[in-house]
């Protein structure tokens, strides 16, 4: 996409239980569905979170629990030699990947709801 100026999140960083893991976790998959049917351009980059040194790693640990407690899929721990197959350039000690983070057009999202709203009846 030429204008790219959001991320579709995967729910990593929100409490367990709360009302933002849930929807992000539910809304990925929502989000990319409703891109693919209305031909929202949007990169499935995915994201790595890297601990730079040894003292990041408890945090990194949480996190990473945090992401399998809210449903985050395909989520993973990894070294050194696997994160950076995917980042050569990135430095640190280990890595969680989510492979289905992604960017979008939130902007241009917003108009092609406008539209569905329109379509319904209602006004924006």
């Amino acid at each position: 996409p030429d204008t790219i100026c959001g991320v579709i999140h995967a729910g990593i960083y929100y409490p367990p239980g709360s009302l933002k893991a849930k929807l992000c976790v539910e809304g990925l998959d929502l989000t990319y569905k409703y891109c693919d049917e209305h031909k929202i351009p949007y990169k499935k980059c995915g994201k790595l979170i890297v601990a730079v040194n040894d003292s990041e790693l408890d945090g990194l640990e949480a996190l990473y629990k945090r992401g399998v407690a809210n449903g985050v899929k395909d989520m993973t721990f990894m070294s050194r030699e696997e994160f950076t197959k995917i980042e050569p350039h990135c430095k640190g000690v280990r890595a969680i990947f989510s492979p289905h983070t992604g960017i979008v057009d939130w902007g241009l999202v917003a108009r092609h709801y406008a539209q569905d709203v329109a379509a319904a009846g209602g006004s924006v």
